[in-house]
This record gives structure tokens, C-alpha cells and sequence, in this order.
């Protein structure tokens, strides 16, 4: 029934342990939806999970990228953005779907699907992703820190730490409270980027044509690299996982008609978030054109460099300040949505609850001791590079979490009359091998350096 709540020994067929601290699962239908009423209402009580999906699609991985396209190529890559995001759109549409039609989330059914010798090799490679995730994050709020504070690195990456108190406040809350500041980081992201391209006075025509695809990137060998990255690094394979999770923290009804209103409108909360996410995405790219590429500057792909060279370029002090502070909350929204998805994995695939603040703490002690290390060792330099080896080691991974996406949302055994139209999957299929190929691209070049 609409607004009904399970509780612990109730959810996920026979997975009946006694908790002393909150889990996820324990969220899952408990966000009341309107069972009649208007379009906004409805709308709203399913407006969240979108937004937590779409922060790994603006994380500190993928600043880097955006910064040298611009900087180097002007506005031209810009439809390398709008293609990652109609990419990401699709898929993530899927995921809501699939969640939805089966009650199940990508771990549990894979769980379901597989032999256990390989569910636990699925799970290895996914909590491998998960680390790799809260790596970036890791460096990205440190180097944020730094930026804003002149924090040393290695001291902003033990700071680092702290965030499990801030999740685990978030969680004795409530899932709305998540999903409340999760948004806050995105719009606190969004204004710091509207203040700096109105500083940076990018060129609207060139943002206009930048949309659309120029032969330039494939012919130009540079070029395409640089858009083979954002391609290949906008689908983050926890985020499938994450996706799948979340959207069931919304009470619908389970009946055809209930499942059929709620795919509806998770998949307008998915692409409304992603929206954003494209926005975000387009103004670090469109920021490193104005402030870099316009001005003469040349390459920048390091974001302390960035962050150096935005004051003297735009005239104003205000500048690096807005870049530090989106990168913090950049950093900040990513690590509790990778809590969230690691939640979801060693839940679905092991049946194993940890208490929220042991699994933040492991997970959070696996990225920081490397961090360290790095930093401590061959300095910042050791922290950029460890930023691109951990978008590696998500690339490696991706394909263990695309693949049964799809090859599920195919069965109608799984999926009965909610079934994908064939148009989807052709498409989500095509995407699949499209970001395969180019991740391997990505890993391979990585290794030949």
C-alpha cells in the first residue's frame, strides 16, 4: 500500500537480521507517494534519486578532463558532453526501470542470476569500483581544501575521514535529509560555475556551435582523445549499482498501474537530474574555454594550475574561491552517494550488513592509506596521478556492471510486461559496447604511458 514502511526481517526475501544501526534496505519504501493527486505532487514525493545518481557524473574524476578539452580545444568538445549525457540519460532510465518492474537492484539480481564463485567475483570487482570512486573523492575534496585553505594535501586528505559523522547524521534523519543535501551540494555547485562563466563572459555562439559535432574530433588525433575521456568516464558503473537501490525508497503501489506511474516519473526525476549534470558538466568545459582557450593561455589539465590561473585571467579574487568551494561540495555529494551504492553491493551480493560508520570507515581507510602514500611520496603530482589511475580501475570494472544492466532489462522472465520497447534496448545495447570499447581505449593508453 501507498506509504507503507518495511521494516528489519521483512526486506529482500528471507534477509532477516536483527540491526542496532540503520541500513539502506531499511529506507527502501519509505518515502510516501501520493496514491491520487496532481502531477506536481506525484512528481515530488519522487523527485531525489536522480539527483543522487547524477553526482557521479560531476565528480572530481571528471574535472580534469573537461578543463584540458577546453583549454586546449576551445568549445569544440562540448558535443563530446552532450553525447555522454544523452548516453548516461538512457542508461540510468533503465536502471529505474529495472529496478522498479523486478524490485530488485542490480547486486540482488545478480546474486540471483549467477553461481556464487561468480557473484563473488562481481562483487570483488565492484567493491573494487567502489574504492576507486572514493579515491577521487578523496584528492578532489583534498585538493579543494587546499585550494580554499592552503591546507596541506595530506592533511586534507585526513580530513577526509570526518564525513562519515556528517553521513551517519544524514541517515539517523532520514532518506529525505540525504537527498536534501545532496541537492544543496548540486545547486551550491551550480551557482559557483554561473558566477564564474559570468566573470569568464564565454562566447555564446561558440557554446552554440561547440553543441554541435564538428569532423575536427575525429580527424584531430588530440582532440579525440580528449573526448574518448569524457565519453569513456561518464558512466560510473556504482551509479547503476546506487540507481537501482534508491529508486525503490519510494512507497508506490505494486500493481501493474503503480509500477507503470513509477517508472514514469523516476524517469523523469533521472533525466531532470542528469539535465543538470550536463549543465555542470558543459560549464566546466565552457569555464576552461572562456578563462583559458579565449585568453590565449594554452593547455591546463592540473586544477590547482586552473585554479592559479583564474584570478589574474578573469580579474577577479572571487574566482578561484567559487572553484575551490564547487570542488568541495563536488567531493563532499560523491561520498555519500558511493556509501549509498556500497551499501547496496555487499547488501545485495553478500547479505552482509555492516553498521554504516564500520563500512564508511573501511572503505574511506582502503582510499586514504594510498592517498597518503602517494602524496607523501612524490607529492601532489602522486595525488593527479593517482586521480587518473583510480578512473582507470572504473573503466576495468564497467563492463561487469553494463553488461547484466542490460542483458536483465532484456528478459522478459525478469521484466514481464515491463519490458523495455525494443528501440531501448537496441540503444542501451549499442551504448554498452560504445563505452566498453572506448574505457579498454582508455586503459590501454593509460598502460602505453
Amino acid at each position: 500500500m501507498s506509504g507503507e514502511t518495511l521494516t528489519p526481517g521483512k526486506i529482500d526475501d528471507g534477509f532477516k537480521m536483527e540491526l542496532e544501526t540503520p541500513s539502506l534496505v531499511e529506507s527502501y519504501r519509505s518515502v510516501a507517494v501520493p496514491a491520487n493527486g496532481r502531477f506536481a505532487a506525484r512528481f515530488f514525493a519522487f523527485l531525489g534519486p536522480g539527483f543522487l545518481v547524477s553526482v557521479g557524473y560531476m565528480d572530481p574524476g571528471n574535472w580534469a578532463t573537461s578543463i584540458a578539452g577546453g583549454s586546449q580545444f576551445g568549445y569544440t568538445l562540448l558535443a563530446a558532453v552532450l553525447v555522454s549525457s544523452l548516453m548516461a540519460i538512457l542508461l540510468q532510465a533503465l536502471c529505474a526501470r529495472f529496478a522498479i518492474a523486478t524490485g530488485r537492484d542490480l547486486a540482488q539480481a545478480c546474486r540471483d542470476h549467477y553461481s556464487k564463485p561468480v557473484g563473488f567475483v562481481l562483487w570483488v570487482l565492484a567493491e573494487l569500483a567502489i574504492i576507486a570512486t572514493d579515491l577521487a573523492e578523496v584528492i578532489g575534496t583534498a585538493i579543494g581544501l587546499q585550494l580554499l585553505f592552503g591546507l596541506p594535501l595530506i592533511w586534507g586528505v585526513a580530513i577526509t575521514a570526518l564525513d562519515v559523522f556528517l553521513i551517519l547524521y544524514l541517515q539517523s534523519k532520514g532518506f529525505r535529509w540525504i537527498e536534501a543535501f545532496v541537492v544543496t551540494m548540486i545547486l551550491v555547485i551550480a551557482v559557483c560555475f554561473v558566477g564564474q562563466l559570468i566573470l569568464a563572459q564565454p562566447s555564446f555562439s561558440g557554446i552554440l556551435s561547440g553543441f554541435i559535432p564538428s569532423s575536427e574530433i575525429v580527424t584531430d588525433n588530440r582532440m579525440l582523445y580528449l573526448a574518448l575521456g569524457i565519453l569513456g568516464a561518464t558512466v560510473m558503473p556504482h551509479n547503476l549499482y546506487l540507481h537501482t537501490g534508491i529508486v525503490q525508497t519510494r512507497a508506490y503501489k505494486l500493481d501493474d498501474a503503480g509500477k507503470k506511474d513509477a517508472i514514469r516519473y523516476a524517469t523523469i526525476d533521472s533525466t531532470v537530474a542528469l539535465g543538470f549534470a550536463l549543465f555542470v558538466n558543459a560549464s566546466i568545459l565552457v569555464l576552461a574555454a572562456a578563462a583559458f582557450y579565449d585568453r590565449g593561455q594554452g593547455v591546463v589539465e592540473d586544477l590547482g594550475e586552473a585554479h592559479a590561473l583564474l584570478a589574474p585571467l578573469l580579474g577577479a579574487a572571487i574566482a578561484p574561491i567559487l572553484f575551490a568551494v564547487a570542488l568541495i561540495a563536488s567531493g563532499l555529494s560523491s561520498t555519500v552517494t558511493a556509501t549509498m551504492a556500497g551499501q547496496i553491493i555487499m547488501e545485495g551480493f553478500l547479505r552482509i550488513r555492516l553498521p554504516l560508520a564500520a563500512r564508511r570507515l573501511i572503505t574511506r581507510g582502503v582510499a586514504i592509506i594510498p592517498a597518503v602514500a602517494m602524496i607523501w611520496a612524490f607529492g601532489e603530482r602522486g595525488a593527479t596521478e593517482l586521480l587518473i589511475l583510480s578512473q582507470v580501475v572504473l573503466s576495468l570494472q564497467l563492463p561487469f556492471a553494463v553488461v547484466p544492466l542490460v542483458m536483465f532489462s532484456a528478459d522478459r522472465r525478469k521484466m514481464k510486461d515491463f519490458r523495455a520497447p525494443i528501440w531501448m534496448l537496441v540503444l542501451a545495447a549499442l551504448i554498452a559496447v560504445l563505452v566498453i570499447a572506448l574505457n579498454i581505449k582508455l586503459v590501454f593508453d593509460f598502460l602505453a604511458t
